[in-house]
């Protein structure tokens, strides 16, 4: 089997990835062994492992304890849309706005509780390192399946002693910032979404399912209100079950 000048573990994991895509290696079908790679490929027991690494950590293949290394099913990805807050939508946020239009039913569990900001959040918030800050924790689900992980950060500056301190209490507990900060004659204007992906951290995946260290999509979201940051976000998507859509109006 005539290869290019890639490495030979690199070689070998592409040749076994393709099996996989055409269906040749079904999902739940054994990997071949170490051995079985080794004299198929004509290979040394380090290249036949690091092959077996490579696509353990893209994901194609899951090792199970005492049994070997398995091809996962690799469902397609289902849609998480984003359009960004609507006024009169009829739905209490974006997130179950957004999960409405597509046919879904979308609930969320949180907890907040106040913070320092550290210097990484209070860059993004225009505030000290160190000032005050109600953080807030949330795992979204659609049709009860966990799909998103967020962390929220508010600066006590603006929602301090208010009655919307608290993002899921109080009289408008789960209307969104927007309108949540209305409620102080605080208009938002604007927000910022940065796009990324990254190793997921274990935490992570032990709550959305799948394995550490395999991909996740991370939306790094900023509300601001004439300029002034008053709400930023750490938004967690699993990118093996997830794909982010952008659908924004043309003014």
């Amino acid at each position: 089997m005539p290869f290019g000048e890639q490495p030979a573990y690199l070689r070998v994991a592409e040749d076994l990835r393709r099996k996989i895509l055409d269906g040749t290696l079904p999902p739940h079908t054994r990997l071949p062994s170490q051995a079985r790679i080794r004299a198929e490929y004509g290979v040394s027991d380090t290249v036949a492992l690091e092959a077996r690494k490579v696509l353990m950590a893209e994901g194609f293949v899951e090792g199970r304890s005492g049994s070997g290394t398995y091809v996962r099913e690799r469902p397609d990805p289902r849609l998480v849309v984003r359009t960004g807050y609507r006024p009169g939508s009829g739905q209490a946020t974006p997130f179950r706005q957004e999960q409405a239009d597509e046919g879904f039913k979308g609930t969320w569990e949180s907890n907040s509780f106040q913070d320092t900001a550290t210097a990484r959040i209070a860059d993004r918030l225009g505030i000290k390192p160190g000032d005050r800050v109600m953080r807030t924790r949330y795992l979204y689900r659609t049709e009860g399946e966990p799909m998103m992980l967020a962390t929220s950060w508010e600066p006590l500056s603006v929602t301090g002693r208010s009655p919307v301190l608290l993002p899921e209490e109080g009289p408008l507990a789960g209307q969104g910032v927007v309108e949540r900060m209305a409620a102080l004659d605080v208009v938002v204007d604007n927000v910022a979404e940065d796009v990324g992906a990254r190793p997921g951290l274990a935490e992570e995946t032990a709550v959305l399912g799948g394995v550490p260290g395999h991909v996740v999509i991370e939306i790094r979201r900023t509300y601001y209100a004439s300029g002034l940051p008053v709400e930023t976000a750490d938004l967690v998507i699993p990118a093996d079950r997830y794909r982010v859509s952008y659908r924004m109006p043309v003014k």
